[in-house]
């Protein structure tokens, strides 16, 4: 009876390890979860970057082969190049990883050491094995085709892995700038619906002017409008690759057709808006851009915490008055029946102040850049990631949960309005400072709207106090002297007419 293997043995230079037999990982993917032990792997969006990424390298090759055979078709060139048969099944199972399929196989954790190299060896194992399977052989065949000598074919870690990491990213950002708009459009119903729903306005925490919710909608929309135009130029930050560059951007042992050729093979297959870095080794060094790519992202999570705060305090106990109603979304206690909790603004809180954090975790490793090379990639590309996914999804719930099922009580509103010592500030243009503040006294001793308390001043008359008050005029721009003059001569003339 014949006894099937279940482990096939692959070495590298350090020494053996034992593979699963049907296994598309290898001995270096192995080696990484040994030293790395975190259960978590990039993103998969990353992960069908690096098939992106390897496809193009394989087809420009393809290309170069070709140039080679038309130039010196009698010659014997001095490379030991990779045969066509090798390379079709190569852009074979590199389109399949591009496609995100065999992810199970990505084994390798989102944080490890290396600058990303077990990220890039358990991309070239996948595509190794798959392509031998393809060919009828068995994985770990590696004398037919190579993770290193074929899979890796010029290429390194330092310009593959970034260059995915940048593909992946504007990808993303695409999914963020539409989770944005559809928040905005969401905001811009309620600021429409509202234009003219009076509420008292906030300074400080202390009640201030007269203002409407549609105002305050309409300042939300403008902002997040501010964070749409960021993320549609996100883009052009990020967009210079420095695939071709090698191991520190001197593109050492890659020939120069490939150098000039990959990125652009990889920007018509992708369709994105790429372009080769003027320089190679900067590309390769530096990684301030992803620090200000990030910073857009923090931009939005500062804009997010801000609107949800603000309607989660207006709908809290504190205030007390109800005027703003937040959608019922689960039970808000164990022990407290029927009490309802601001979930979503709570989590989208959350969110932002993750964001907050992953923005200095950026910062100080993409600073943490040492000469010719920044070693931390993995970990910022899986925090900028991280932060994109996360304000997705802060967007989609605000809008779904919290924005689409918001109501107010115009009649409270309108009465706290009318009732609160600040609308007397409506006034000022009218009486002045002086006379003015002895509206916002009485109200402030007896407890009586703006009106009770013109009765018994009779600073106004009752007619132009109401004509001064109404919504329309509360919430215009300014004032001119013409509409003064004009309100004026109306109620002389009216008083003449009696």
């Amino acid at each position: 009876m014949k006894v099937e293997n279940k482990y096939r043995i692959e070495t590298d230079s350090i020494g053996e390890k034992e593979i699963p037999t049907d296994a598309l990982y290898g001995i270096n993917s192995i080696r990484a979860v040994e030293n790395f032990p975190y259960i978590t792997p990039i993103d998969i969006e990353w992960y069908k970057a690096m098939g992106d990424v390897k496809t193009a390298v394989y087809t420009s090759y393809k290309k170069f082969l070709k140039a080679i055979n038309e130039q010196y078709p009698n010659d014997e060139v001095p490379l030991d190049l990779i045969t066509e048969d090798v390379l079709d099944v190569l852009i074979e199972a590199g389109k399949e990883v591009a496609e995100g399929k065999h992810f199970d196989s990505y084994i390798v954790p989102a944080l490890n050491g290396g600058a990303g190299t077990s990220i890039n060896m358990n991309v070239n194992e996948i595509i190794t094995n798959v392509a031998l399977l393809k060919m009828g052989k068995q994985p770990g065949e590696y004398s037919f085709i190579d993770p290193f000598e074929d899979a890796n074919v010029y290429q390194s870690t330092n310009d593959v892995v970034p260059t995915a990491l940048r593909l992946a990213l504007i990808r993303l950002i695409v999914q963020l700038e539409e989770s944005v708009h559809k928040l905005m459009y969401a905001v811009k119903r309620f600021a429409n619906n509202y234009k003219n729903s009076l509420r008292i306005g906030y300074t400080q925490m202390q009640a201030a002017v007269p203002s409407s919710y549609g105002k305050l909608f309409e300042a939300y929309y403008q902002a997040l409008s501010r964070d749409r135009r960021r993320f549609e130029r996100a883009p052009e930050i990020i967009k210079n690759v420095n695939l071709g560059g090698s191991a520190i951007g001197t593109a050492m042992g890659v020939p120069l057709f490939m150098v000039m050729d990959m990125t652009d093979t990889l920007q018509k297959m992708t369709h994105l808006p790429i372009s080769r870095a003027n320089d190679l080794s900067d590309g390769t060094s530096n990684l301030d851009v992803l620090a200000e790519f990030h910073g857009l992202l923090k931009t939005h999570a500062v804009n997010l915490e801000k609107i949800v705060n603000d309607i989660r305090l207006m709908a809290s106990d504190v205030v007390g008055h109800y005027s703003i109603n937040i959608p019922a979304r689960q039970v808000g206690s164990s022990i407290m029946p029927g009490k309802i909790n601001p979930v979503i603004p709570e989590f989208v809180i959350s969110v932002s102040h993750s964001v907050y954090a992953n923005d200095v975790l950026v910062n100080s490793l993409c600073g943490q850049g040492c000469i010719d090379l920044n070693a931390y990639a993995p970990a910022i590309g899986n925090n900028i990631i991280s932060s994109i996914r996360m304000l997705i999804a802060a967007n989609d719930t605000t809008r779904e949960h919290l924005i689409e099922g918001l109501t107010i009580n115009p009649e409270v509103d309108e009465a706290n309005v009318y009732s609160s010592r600040s609308i007397a500030t409506a006034l000022n243009p009218l009486i002045g400072y002086k006379k003015s503040s002895e509206y916002s006294k009485m109200m402030r001793e007896t407890g009586c709207n703006i009106f009770e308390a013109n009765e018994k001043l009779k600073i106004l008359d009752k007619e132009r106090l109401e004509y001064v008050l109404r919504p329309e005029n509360l919430l215009k721009t300014g004032f001119t002297i013409s509409e003064l003059m004009d309100e004026t001569h109306k109620h002389h003339n009216g008083k003449k007419q009696k």
